[in-house]
């Protein structure tokens, strides 16, 4: 016996547009919408230090953000010193003591707050500071 033609046979593309949607509605809504940095903090000028981009960095550096009124912050979400303390410790357990921890502070701030993440770093037996600032740079005209 011979089978039927079926010259109408179409595949139903509605469940895959479904899935389309739901995988953008899941992206939209997972996507990182903040800065990891503290927008309040205005840096100081650098003109003299080294230059680093992004890329020269370790991923195992850790930037601490010092704003002007004293908020100590990582990933701009605000820490007490005792939780920045546990946060040192586990990246030291991570990756040892030699990981560079990066003090991005507003130019406007007391030493004493910058002092006081240096005390937590050098507590917690972290040497490797350094301190971040912008370079401009500025056109020959």
């Amino acid at each position: 016996m011979k089978k039927p033609n079926n010259e109408d046979a179409s595949l139903d593309m509605t469940p895959m547009i479904d899935v389309v949607f739901q995988l953008i509605i899941f992206f939209v809504v997972t996507l990182k919408m903040s800065d990891d940095k503290d927008t309040t903090i205005k840096l100081a000028d650098g003109k003299h230090g080294i230059v680093l981009t992004q890329e020269e960095l370790p991923p195992s550096q850790l930037t601490i953000d010092v704003a002007r009124s004293g908020r100590v912050s990582l990933s701009n979400i605000t820490l007490t010193d005792k939780a920045l303390e546990q946060k040192i410790k586990e990246r030291k357990n991570r990756y040892g003591s030699e990981f560079p921890c990066m003090i991005r502070a507003d130019k406007n701030t007391p030493h004493k707050h910058v002092a006081r993440v240096m005390n937590i770093c050098a507590a917690c037996g972290v040497w490797k500071i350094s301190f971040v600032a912008i370079q401009e740079h500025k056109s020959g005209k």
